[in-house]
């Protein structure tokens, strides 16, 4: 007969061999690898600044310290990067839950109870005692041995996801960012614009003030006094328009501070804004400075592990336990020799029939692994657009910009002039009123266009992305926790 501590020490090797065994083991699923992407050599209207310039704080450079202030307001107390936050924290929460099932799972636990049997069964109780006391304390170890490497690919599935949900953090900080910079400057657009209407009011006013007393006194038609009455009344009507569009723009802007609507501060006015320096970089860097893309193909890899999990559900699990403890019927003699109890083992457990759940679990997998490559794919080519978009943006706008002022120029002097040859008699009011209506329309247009490229910055920055999200997450005080 074997001595039990003999088949304590059989079991030690036993356990070592298989804990050798899965250390070993083969990991089933495929292997993550990067997807060819088709990537454009260039973009369609390069920049030729040096690409480090992505990775500064680029919404200070428009020189006004109010919309650093707000920036910096947002990423403090926005409610949508908290809740990122809160999704990184969940992210890493379960990756830690995942990772310990590749560890021994040890437990302890203590019990003391007094039972009473009845005295009318066959049960025999020493000393002749209806009633008897049980103490015990007990050790107990399983181990999963991961020869298949399920349990490493689920680990491998739910890093990949921590880092993709660090990564959806970056891209509401992106998005975040360049949509406060993007409010204000329209803020501060249509702060301009109101200004525009109700100086244009304040003539327009004045000036069918005087036609109806001309009219009054019989030195002008009653269409001179109707034209310049509709075009103050036109005027007119554009002042609480506008004031309905600010009011609506800082509640905007509000909610994006974390904050209840409500006014918000202002700095320079939108002339005074100076332009950032043009982020540069090759179409092939947008694939490690995105946070959207790296999001996407963080998710492709967790995707692709989970095939793994699939697919080693074909195979048995094999479980190592083992428990070590103390029983007695007294406590004074919990803690000596003879109350000792062991006892070790393992279990295999190998489906057999499941009616397709598995190859199901497997197809699955695939389809959405399949179904995460398309959308990586489809995340690059949006983000090549992207940045093209705002690259013929800041181009375009900028021209017609230069044209817009030399057209409010023109119309600026044609109603100098125009008004000169009514008050002469050499026109009637039409030419005038025409003349101050073309003006008003083009001075809303050009702060309109003005605003559109300032943003057209901001929107570039946005699309190609780079350390300053990264900066942006440490000036709020929120980096995400690095995997480990």
């Amino acid at each position: 007969m074997i001595h039990p501590r003999k088949l304590v020490h059989l079991g030690k090797r036993t356990a070592a061999l298989l804990l050798g065994a899965a250390l070993c083991g083969c990991t089933v699923g495929p292997d993550y690898h990067r997807p060819d992407v088709d990537v454009p050599a260039t973009w369609r209207l390069g920049s030729t600044e040096a690409s480090h310039l992505s990775n500064i704080a680029w919404w200070d450079q428009f020189q006004d310290p109010v919309l650093s202030n707000l920036v910096r307001t947002a990423l403090e107390s926005n409610k949508d990067l908290k809740v990122a936050t809160a999704n990184v924290a969940q992210a890493a929460a379960q990756y830690g839950i995942v990772r310990s099932a590749q560890l021994p799972q040890v437990d302890g636990n203590a019990a003391a109870s007094r039972q009473g049997v009845s005295q009318t069964t066959a049960v025999n109780v020493p000393g002749g005692s209806q009633a008897f006391n049980n103490y015990g304390v007990n050790l107990s170890a399983s181990f999963e041995l991961d020869l298949w490497g399920k349990l490493r690919r689920a680990t491998e599935s739910a890093e990949a996801s921590l880092l993709a949900s660090e990564q959806a953090k970056g891209t509401v900080v992106l998005t975040l960012v360049a949509a406060v910079a993007n409010g204000y400057i329209q803020l501060r657009a249509l702060d301009r614009q109101l200004e525009i209407a109700q100086y244009t009011k304040g003539a327009l006013g004045e000036a069918a003030r005087v036609q109806r007393v001309r009219m009054e006194e019989g030195a002008v038609p009653d269409s001179d006094y109707q034209q310049a009455e509709a075009q103050y009344r036109e005027a007119a009507s554009r002042v609480p328009e506008l004031e309905r569009e600010i009011a609506q723009q800082e509640n905007f802007i509000s909610v994006l501070l974390g904050r209840n609507p409500g006014p918000v501060a202002r700095g320079k006015v939108i002339d005074e804004l100076l332009f950032p320096a043009v982020p540069g970089g090759l179409p092939s860097s947008l694939l490690e400075r995105r946070p959207d893309i790296r999001q996407a193909e963080d998710n492709l890899v967790a995707a692709n592990a989970s095939i793994g999990v699939a697919k080693a559900a074909f195979f048995p699990d094999i479980s190592l336990t083992a428990a070590l403890g103390l029983q007695s019927a007294q406590l004074s003699d919990l803690f000596k020799g003879p109350s000792k109890t062991w006892s070790y083992g393992a279990s295999l457990l190998q489906p057999i029939f499941e009616g397709g759940r598995l190859r199901s679990q497997v197809a699955l997998a695939e389809a959405l692994r399949d179904q995460a490559l398309y959308t990586y794919q489809k995340t690059i080519i949006s983000a090549f657009q992207d940045v093209d978009n705002a690259l013929i943006d800041r181009a375009k706008f900028e021209q017609i910009r230069e044209e817009q002022a030399k057209e409010v120029s023109a119309l600026r002097r044609f109603r100098d002039l125009a008004d000169l040859r009514y008050r002469e008699g050499a026109t009637i009011y039409l030419e005038v009123a025409t003349a101050e209506q073309a003006l008003f329309n083009a001075e809303l247009a050009y702060v309109v266009t003005e605003s559109q490229l300032f943003q057209s910055y901001a929107n570039l920055y946005k699309a190609m992305g780079g350390g300053w999200v990264e900066d942006a997450e440490r000036l709020a005080g929120q980096a995400p926790p690095a995997a480990q």
